[in-house]
């Protein structure tokens, strides 16, 4: 019998299988005595065993048989719910994980299981397991967090080689910073520097031995990069290898959408798994849903954003013929096309559940590793996010609630010192505002320093002691968002606070959003990202530059206004213009743009004002042409550096406007 038509189905079940496993874990740690998280953490495992067997997974069936006989131990009492217990089931957990992913991906599935098998079978038999190994783990010295497994994972879907490269100088080496910056300067021409062990901070210092460790994303071979880096004078050593990065899961539903699937063999598991489950649970009521490939929504929505010009190039003719059935009908269309794209916008909405589902796990080994106790919260799981901006959130939200655990939340007798409990909140919110999601992340844990942000920000010359002093609050926290900025005395490997905090910026930025951080020291730090509901059709201040059209984001404007030209100031060589008493600079934008035949006639400038998070600017248009929907066209990879420009949409009359990004024109 072919089993090849069932494996997507195969695969997409197991995910939410090992979900389920995944989710009602945590639920029988806070509950040990409940029988019914166990009987149904049971049955999932055992439909697995089912669909893995029928499929011809052998491996991963005796893994799950194996898992499923200390299961059902714990559902016959033979023995009690403990972390160690449960931290031996998970790693059986991450590796069937694994097996699922390597089967998605073409693989066999196969994986060295024996050590985790073992202590299963300890378990079994009543036996204290033995430590857990983490199989798929670096080096200690050199462990890889979630957010850098992802870039290299990426790196190698993309073609690029991975290495470890361990580089000694001589004993004799004076200037062992300046070595390391010509190390790292030879890296840079041939690829990417990822992580270095120590960190950059203790290499520039020189708070090293001879030797570090620097993982490289590169397309040059590694015998080449080897005589690059020991035509270095004083470099001793040079040792490369590639980086095992390929074994890392992912959490179950974090991958693109599954592919439209049968039912048949999963009501045939299901079915067994019920006849064979002493106890039974009601039956859920069936969802009427289908499954349906995102790439299929993909070029659904493509089609949509071209009826969109359309429908606005109508628009524009029908005003110009001025023909009164023509314009009922063009307007009994419009109002169809907004039903329409309604419609089509709610298919691709994804409840950010399916990114915060991961979070739960990650926090727990987390909190066992650093020897703290913490809390999760999970507010508004529900809240739905178009699903290109849902691929993209799921490694800042990682980065910053490692942050968090490591920097964030005290160890328990620190706590206990301050009067506070024991147990760390860690807060994960999200919520709807406008045409906004916003996903907060707050603890009650230290807080951050505001001095000592200061004072690490002078010293790298981030901003001068002259303008540090005239910096808000809210501004200087603002500053660990900077490259390389970090404030922590010890280097550490889930997270530095500031260490990677400029990707998280970046990454967001990149959708239209803006990432902001508040904090009050003793009393916890609250990260607040806010995000567009969707990033295709977006609405846009249309405005005239001379002969140009350009169009501004909504999303970015405050408000708009004519401001007399004996109320433009000057103030450092800049024009800037009182806005309800505060002084904001003036941007030209016919000078930004290099407008041709633009004017300075007039006794007035029609201004923007927007903002970027606290930050405003007022920018100089020659007048206002009036709100539209527009579709983002992106300018491709030839035109992807153009200053302070973020697309193209064409307008009705068919000319093209291009998209002003005012965070660009703010900074």
């Amino acid at each position: 019998m072919d089993m090849s038509q069932y494996l997507d189905l195969f695969i997409d079940e197991s995910k939410e299988h090992l979900q389920t496993i995944n989710e009602r874990l945590l639920e029988l740690e806070k509950s040990p005595d409940d029988a019914a998280i166990v009987n149904e953490i049971f049955r999932a495992a055992h439909t697995l065993k089912g669909m893995s067997a029928t499929m011809g997974f052998e491996d991963l069936a005796n893994l799950t048989h194996q898992m499923e006989n200390v299961l059902d131990g714990l559902r016959n009492r033979r023995f009690s719910v403990t972390p160690e217990l449960l931290d031996v089931i998970f790693e059986a957990v991450d590796h069937l994980e694994a097996m699922i992913v390597s089967i998605a991906t073409g693989g066999d599935g196969k994986r060295d299981v024996s050590e985790t098998v073992s202590r299963l079978r300890q378990i079994e038999q009543g036996e204290t397991p033995e430590g857990p190994v983490d199989a798929a783990a670096p080096s200690p010295e050199h462990a890889y967090g979630e957010f850098e497994y992802h870039v290299l994972q990426q790196a190698q879907e993309q073609g690029f080689s991975v290495y470890e490269i361990r580089v000694r100088l001589r004993q004799d080496c004076l200037l062992k910073a300046a070595r390391v910056y010509m190390v790292f300067e030879r890296l840079n021409e041939a690829g990417e520097i990822v992580k270095s062990t120590p960190s950059v901070d203790l290499l520039e210092e020189e708070q090293f031995d001879q030797e570090f460790l620097v993982t490289v994303v590169s397309k040059v071979p590694a015998d080449e990069l080897q005589k690059q880096l020991m035509s270095i004078s004083e470099v001793e050593q040079v040792e490369i290898a590639a980086a095992a990065v390929g074994e890392r899961t992912e959490a179950a539903g974090e991958k693109a959408a599954p592919e439209p699937l049968g039912v048949a063999a999963a009501e045939q598991a299901a079915a067994q798994a019920e006849a064979e489950a002493p106890e039974k649970t009601p039956a859920k009521q069936a969802a009427k849903t289908i499954r349906v490939n995102i790439e299929r929504l993909d070029r659904l929505m493509n089609l949509f954003e071209e009826l969109v010009v359309d429908r606005g190039r109508l628009e524009q003719i029908s005003r110009d013929l001025n023909h009164a059935e023509l314009t009922e009908t063009v307007e009994r269309m419009s109002r169809i096309s907004s039903d329409l794209q309604t419609i089509i916008l709610n298919m691709r909405m994804v409840p950010v559940e399916t990114v915060f589902n991961r979070f739960p796990r990650m926090v727990r080994q987390l909190a066992r590793d650093l020897g703290k106790k913490v809390r999760l919260e999970v507010i508004g799981a529900e809240t739905e996010l178009d699903r290109t901006v849902i691929d993209e959130i799921g490694d800042p939200l990682v980065h910053l609630i490692r942050n968090a655990l490591d920097h964030g939340i005290e160890a328990p007798d620190v706590r206990m010192a301050h009067g506070k409990p024991e147990e760390g909140l860690v807060q994960l919110r999200a919520y709807h505002s406008g045409n906004h999601v916003f996903i907060e992340i707050e603890d009650d844990g230290a807080g951050i320093s505001r001095e000592k942000v200061l004072q690490k920000a002078i010293k790298r010359g981030i901003v001068s002691p002259e303008a540090a002093a005239q910096l808000t609050d809210q501004q200087i926290y603002g500053l660990i968002f900077a490259p390389g900025f970090s404030t922590a005395e010890q280097v550490s490997d889930i997270s530095g606070r500031g260490v990677g905090l400029d990707v998280v910026k970046s990454t967001i930025e990149s959708l239209g959003g803006a990432v902001t951080v508040d904090s009050e020291p003793g009393k916890g730090s609250l990260f607040s990202i806010q995000l567009p509901l969707t990033l295709s059709i977006i609405s846009v201040l249309l405005v005239q530059i001379a002969e140009e059209t350009y169009a501004i984001p909504l999303s970015s404007i405050i408000e708009t206004a004519l401001v007399k030209k004996e109320e433009i100031f000057s103030a450092h060589n800049q024009p800037v213009i009182d806005f309800r008493g505060k002084i904001v600079p003036l941007v030209r934008l016919k000078e930004v743009f290099d407008v041709p035949h633009a004017s300075d006639d007039g006794e007035a400038v029609a201004a923007v004002i927007v903002r970027k998070g606290e930050k405003l600017a007022a920018l100089a248009v020659d007048s206002f042409i009036g709100q539209q929907e527009v579709v983002l066209k992106s300018l491709g990879n030839y035109l992807s550096s153009v200053f302070a420009i973020s697309g193209a949409t064409i307008l009705g009359d068919g000319r093209v406007a291009l998209i002003i990004d005012c965070n660009a024109l703010v900074k």
